[in-house]
């Protein structure tokens, strides 16, 4: 058979049996990790339920990669090049073992996902291990070392506007993804999803200042500190709660406000997941909101939802669902 005759290749398709099991590892490092979002999962439908878990999954991975402290910078940006690597194969029809790119790409196939928003996730995420460019470093909190972190204390943004791309690439992406799942025609849900997902992650920053300067990252941007006369510096030992209050009230203002975009979303997107929207939403906002009750004292121990309070909102789902 001369080369020019030779059939084309035909991309890989997995077996059933292959994408059972798949969608089956997904669901369990969504049920097991997925804190908040496990809970709005649950009043989809089986089909985008799963879609998501394999999002989630994939996000897991990146956020794993980024956080691993046994690597350093420069290898855990290679082990995230090479996953994503491996991700563009996959779409490509290239045969592969891993569960978590089997699951993602029949949900991307499935759901017309665009490749760039998965693109865009992976990439939010290397922001967090990409080397600090010096210029940027405008103060001296920017050189002090941070006793025990992987990296020195840095505040990463000088602007909320910078902020903000940050902000698009983890979370307002997910928004995007999340609407292909639940399904919608008019563009104006895009926007609305953008800002959902900037609330969101506005919510989950301000509960994990102590967490994440533990790791080197300091997400207030540098402009708000310095507004309320703070530094990265005063992040070192044991931060005054009454001193941050002011600056975690800013950034909760602007995340209230971004909460309206999804109040606004609902009527875009389909019936059956507008309840599964709905628990997203509440779940996150009653969140920020037993922060503020607590004055949004972040630092004495972590404030989260019990598992009481979210089922609580999980079965107002249901009844929405059923009604």
């Amino acid at each position: 058979m001369t080369a020019g005759a030779q059939p084309m290749a035909v991309p890989w398709t997995p077996a059933p049996a292959q994408l059972t099991m798949a969608y089956s590892v997904c669901r369990g490092i969504t049920r097991s990790a997925a804190k908040n979002f496990f809970y709005a999962f649950l009043v989809l439908p089986r089909h985008k339920r799963e879609a998501l878990c394999a999002v989630y999954a994939f996000m897991r991975r990146c956020d794993d990669i980024a956080d691993d402290s046994t690597l350093s910078l420069a290898e855990r940006r290679r082990k995230l090049d090479t996953w994503l690597d491996a991700l563009h194969l996959a779409q490509q029809g290239q045969p592969s073992d891993d569960p978590i790119l089997l699951a993602l790409t029949d949900a991307q196939r499935r759901y017309i996902i665009p490749a760039g928003l998965l693109d865009e996730l992976a990439m939010g995420t290397a922001m967090d291990v990409e080397a600090m460019d010096v210029e940027s470093a405008t103060n001296e909190d920017a050189a002090q070392p941070l006793t025990g972190a992987a990296s020195p204390l840095t505040v990463q943004y000088k602007t909320f506007e910078d902020l903000k791309i940050y902000c698009y690439r983890v979370a307002s992406v997910v928004g995007l993804v999340c609407i292909h799942v639940f399904g919608y025609r008019d563009p104006a849900a895009e926007s609305l999803a953008e800002q959902c997902g900037l609330a969101f992650q506005l919510t989950n920053i301000i509960r994990d200042v102590k967490e994440d300067a533990g790791m080197g990252r300091i997400y207030l941007p540098q402009e708000d500190l310095a507004r309320f006369g703070l530094s990265a510096a005063e992040l070192l030992s044991r931060p005054d709660p009454a001193r941050f209050r002011p600056v975690l009230a800013l950034e909760a203002g602007r995340a209230r406000e971004f909460y309206k975009a999804g109040d606004a979303l609902m009527p875009y997107i389909s019936e059956d997941s507008q309840p599964a929207l709905w628990v997203l939403i509440t779940i996150y906002r009653n969140l920020l909101e037993k922060i503020a009750q607590r004055q949004y004292d972040v630092f004495t121990a972590k404030v989260t939802l019990s598992v009481g309070e979210k089922l609580r909102v999980l079965a107002r789902g249901f009844l929405q669902r059923l009604t």
